[in-house]
């Protein structure tokens, strides 16, 4: 009887151990305002994460890609979605991280899914970007990335920030001064459908103005983190044609600091479940190898590299 106890208990240890899969470590994500595609999918992100890697992942919201870069430096986040240009102005030092200087305790994971530049309307006289002129129109926050999107598809279209009566809103903000009707129109930077556009599109007459032509091919030529991007007729309430815009690129970073190990295993837990993470998002549509790794100026993680060479790609590591 001894003998059957003792390998039943030896079994329940076995089986005890082998579904346990925690690492220990503990990571918090920077994402964004609840308004916005990175705290949904950075959710969906995390969870994977935490499921497959063994990493414990607590998402929270915050104010952003320049919010979530400076939440690693400061040693409060490990992990944080950021829009690709903004992570190039930290590493490099210039535009919103000009004052503070450059930021190098962060590294690329990989590249998630485009972030197209959104202009959103209810006023029926803006068509164009140049109808923005005299209007009341939200840029983002100061020195945030959807800020100097703003200032650069303005500067493309020949206007300037005092062109317009500028105010400074965060997604959600943008999407109720919309409604409420304090603001003519609200730049807003994320991967369509964005939760406060298809909010507003569904409860009101709003619509997309296209960033294309001159504007885009002047973005384009004079900055290379923009790319052209179609937003498909039907993504929002009452869209029916498709509409022409630039993006960015969501990117995951993570601290400099960061196991290789770990680091590995997490970006094996994302790119390993693309099928699953898209039923749960649709953004992940857009996780591929090619997405993951081109059109990124900062370095890679080891630990992702590691993952991408065994796939065949090499990418940038310092």
């Amino acid at each position: 009887m001894k003998k059957i106890i003792s390998l039943v208990l030896a079994l329940v240890l076995v089986l005890a151990f082998a579904s346990c899969s925690s690492t220990g470590t503990k990571m918090t994500m920077g994402t964004g305002g609840t308004g916005g595609t990175y705290y949904g999918y950075g959710g969906v992100i995390g969870q994977y994460i935490t499921n497959k890697a063994g990493i414990n992942v607590t998402v929270v919201s915050t104010d952003g890609s320049k919010a979530n870069i400076q939440g690693i430096d400061a040693g409060d986040y490990q992990l944080g979605t950021v829009q690709s240009d903004v992570m190039s102005y930290a590493w490099e030092g210039i535009r919103s991280f000009e004052e503070d200087g450059k930021v190098a305790s962060f590294r690329t994971v990989a590249g998630l899914y485009a972030e197209a530049v959104q202009l959103v309307t209810m006023d029926p006289s803006i068509k164009t970007v140049a109808d923005l002129k005299g209007k009341s129109v939200s840029i983002g926050a100061p020195g945030s990335g959807v800020y100097f999107n703003a200032i650069d598809v303005l500067t493309a279209a020949g206007l300037t920030e005092n062109d317009i009566k500028a105010q400074y809103q965060s997604f959600a903000d943008s999407a109720d001064a919309l409604k409420d009707g304090k603001i003519d129109a609200a730049f807003i930077v994320a991967g369509p459908p964005t939760p406060a556009i298809t909010e507003l599109c569904t409860t009101n007459d709003a619509y997309l103005v296209p960033i294309d032509g001159e504007i885009a091919e002047k973005l384009i030529e004079s900055c290379p983190f923009y790319s052209a991007h179609n937003i498909p007729a039907g993504t929002y309430k009452g869209q029916e044609e498709d509409v022409l815009t630039v993006t960015v690129k969501a990117t995951l970073i993570v601290n400099a600091d960061a196991s290789e190990e770990d680091v590995y295993n997490l970006t094996a837990a994302i790119f390993d479940n693309i099928d699953a993470i898209t039923l749960e998002n649709a953004k992940g549509s857009e996780l591929t190898l090619e997405n993951a790794t081109q059109g990124l100026t900062v370095p890679f993680h080891a630990g992702a590299a590691k993952y991408f060479k065994e796939k065949g790609i090499e990418v940038a590591v310092q």
